[in-house]
């Protein structure tokens, strides 16, 4: 399945220069298996998101708590296995923030 593919599973209208964008932005990350997911049983994991992602690339200014509950719903629209690019996409739309990746 490509990565459009995955992230209109999660995002039916998903922008498809967006979706290319974030994986080329991210293509390095995803040739790792473990990688390619975002584990959400993983406090460290889930830290890095927030921290790394929402705060660091999306410029997010909100608290930790309220990033948290932002990645915790993400996580609940994706049932099973969180593909990471899913999960980013959703983050960055939910932040209103999907021009990141416009060029």
């Amino acid at each position: 399945m490509s990565a459009l593919e995955t992230v209109r599973k999660y995002a039916p209208d998903a922008d498809e220069a967006v979706v290319a964008a974030m994986e080329k932005t991210y293509r390095l990350a995803l040739t790792h298996a473990d990688a390619r997911l975002v584990s959400y049983s993983d406090d460290e994991e889930l830290k890095t998101v927030r921290e790394s992602f929402v705060k660091g690339k999306l410029g997010v200014t909100d608290s930790d708590e309220s990033i948290d509950a932002a990645i915790q719903e993400v996580g609940k629209k994706i049932s099973g296995q969180k593909p990471r690019l899913a999960v980013y996409y959703l983050l960055a739309e939910k932040y209103g923030k999907l021009g990141v990746f416009k060029s």
